[in-house]
């Protein structure tokens, strides 16, 4: 069963002083941890994403949008911020809310499922701008929202931009799998005069049970590739050998993984998040590791809006005298980074 509140918690684990510490706060999602997820919090590495933590509400010089979308949002629910792509902000409602997330502006704050002419106003840019070729479908989950009304908002964006390619942003198939059902795989199939990828977010090997590899065949079985988007976060998988375990089990499952990030600049997650020094050493280790095949791209994306940069590169400048990281990003000015 879903946890809702800390008394449901409480009779299922032992906190911590410092999980007992946590009160809720406006900047912070909701306490809500999935079917799934509440059967495995004796897994360190599913309780620290899952079970909010007192270091959520330090104070710091952080932002609740670090990727500066709202400035980026050409309509309520669509953000254009690269010149190919852009992400449709679908709900913003989750299975489980993740202690890291980086969209806290938005996630858990009882905006609901974006409304038909939300959807209408975004698929009419999207008509007028073809240079955008991929669309982020994204929240939030969408794979909260039901069949149909999964099909009415593909449907309207797709008569519109029938070529565009759909992004599958969830992480349903790792926190509720049981979501994924023929009739939804179906959905998507109606819909299918441009490409499907299913985007997932698997953080550590254990997520990767029966039910979780099911699901993601399901789709893969359907035609839609799957590629997965891990964030790097302490005490989760800040090893190389986390992330060569989680590679091998993803490949076992038909996923490619495709990034590793660098935890954002966010509000509440600066305890969550590894040093870039260390993410560096990392990425260096994890290559002897493993495969090609089973290796991602660590990628940090940039304050301010700066955008996506693979590290490990050019990109990285050097050091400022106070402390800050000094990157190049893809329009070729300099960024700090703390």
């Amino acid at each position: 069963m879903a946890i809702t509140s800390f008394e449901e918690l409480k009779g299922l684990v032992e906190l911590t002083e410092s999980e007992r510490a946590y009160r809720p706060s406006p900047g912070s999602p909701p306490l809500l941890i999935s079917d799934k997820f509440s059967e495995m919090l004796d897994i360190p590495a599913i309780r620290v994403q899952c079970v909010p933590d007192v270091r959520e509400l330090a104070e710091t010089s952080e932002t609740i949008d670090p990727l500066s979308e709202e400035s980026h949002s050409v309509t309520p629910r669509l953000i254009h911020r690269y010149i190919n792509r852009a992400a449709f902000l679908t709900t913003d409602l989750c299975f489980s809310y993740c202690r890291h997330c980086f969209r806290r502006r938005f996630t858990g704050t009882a905006a609901g499922p974006a409304r038909e002419e939300e959807i209408r106003e975004a698929a009419e840019y999207l008509g007028q701008h073809p240079e955008i070729t991929e669309l982020l479908l994204t929240g939030g989950d969408l794979l909260t929202m039901s069949d149909g009304l999964l099909d009415s908002m593909i449907g309207i964006l797709r008569e519109k931009r029938p070529d565009l390619m759909l992004r599958i942003c969830t992480r349903a198939v790792s926190s509720e799998p049981k979501r994924i059902t023929p009739e939804l795989i179906g959905v998507f199939k109606r819909h299918s005069t441009a490409p499907f990828f299913l985007m997932t977010q698997f953080n550590c090997a254990e997520e990767l049970d029966e039910a979780s590899v099911k699901a993601v065949g399901m789709f893969v079985d359907a035609g839609i590739p799957a590629y997965n988007q891990a964030v790097l976060l302490n005490g989760v998988n800040d090893s190389a050998e986390a992330l060569a375990r989680l590679s091998e089990a993803l490949l076992r499952a038909r996923i490619k993984p495709y990034y590793v990030f660098q935890g954002d600049y966010v509000a509440g997650t600066a305890h969550l998040r590894v040093p870039l020094e260390r993410t560096l050493e990392i990425e260096k280790e994890l290559r002897i590791l493993t495969s090609g095949l089973g290796m991602p791209v660590f990628t940090l994306d940039l304050p301010n809006g700066g955008g996506k940069i693979p590290l490990g590169t050019d990109f990285i400048v050097g050091k400022t005298e106070d402390g800050f990281w000094k990157i190049k990003g893809p329009d070729g000015k300099e960024h700090l980074y703390r």
